[in-house]
């Protein structure tokens, strides 16, 4: 196991402070990036260091993981149940029967299983997401988008071609504008063929202005028939 080289606070006045602001998203700033943003951890989870990046990655003694680089947080080991499996005969591609790719590490917080502090072999001992919050998933996906599936809309004639063109970011909040990036639903949203969690939110927070961090705004249905023509 990796040692600890953060020291946390675990008070109960900590902990509260995770759940509460954490999963309610309150320190979200318009600022692009992770700073004042929803993933931006330390003050909640009470560090000593000032990095930023520590809580999901670290140069040095990491985790190997094919789906991002310098993995520094535990990954979750729970069984889930997958869209598929709640009997649905809409799906025209192929679900994981599991989470796979970038997916499972969202879920490794938004589980439920895994603390927000078990990181470089961190206690895990509190800091986990508040099943009431919204940001909680949990470990039955049944009734959330299906994840961890191919896009196929060769199959599925209701899904836009691969190559239909996408433009995220260009949100403009008060005096701020955010970047834009150019691309198509292959290299923008599903850039290893599935569906995953990164689809529809960007994590580091670089193109989005909205508290759940989408890619896509939702104004006129935007974000879902961007893949969706139907």
């Amino acid at each position: 196991m990796k040692r600890n080289r953060y020291k946390l606070l675990p008070t109960r006045s900590i902990l509260a402070g995770i759940v509460g602001t954490v999963c309610g998203f309150s320190a979200f700033s318009v600022s692009a990036g992770i700073v004042g943003s929803a993933h931006d951890l330390r003050t909640f989870l009470g560090l000593t260091s000032p990095e930023i990046c520590v809580v999901c990655h670290t140069p040095h003694d990491s985790d190997i993981t094919s789906t991002a680089p310098l993995w520094n947080h535990t990954l979750t080991t729970a069984t889930f149940q997958m869209y598929s499996s709640g009997g649905s005969t809409t799906l025209e591609g192929t679900e994981d029967p599991e989470p796979s790719g970038g997916s499972k590490l969202c879920l490794s917080c938004h589980d439920g299983t895994v603390g927000l502090d078990d990181f470089g072999g961190g206690p895990n001992t509190f800091g986990f997401m508040d099943p009431a919050s919204l940001v909680f998933v949990g470990t039955d996906l049944r009734s959330q988008h299906p994840i961890s599936i191919t896009y196929e809309p060769t199959l599925d004639l209701g899904l836009n071609p691969v190559d239909t063109p996408v433009t995220i970011g260009g949100y403009t909040v008060g005096t701020t504008t955010f970047p834009t990036r150019d691309g198509d639903i292959a290299t923008l949203l599903v850039p290893d063929g599935k569906v995953q969690c990164s689809s529809c939110h960007d994590v580091h927070n670089t193109f989005v202005a909205t508290t759940n961090l989408l890619r896509l705004p939702m104004t006129d249905s935007t974000l879902c028939l961007t893949c969706h023509n139907k």
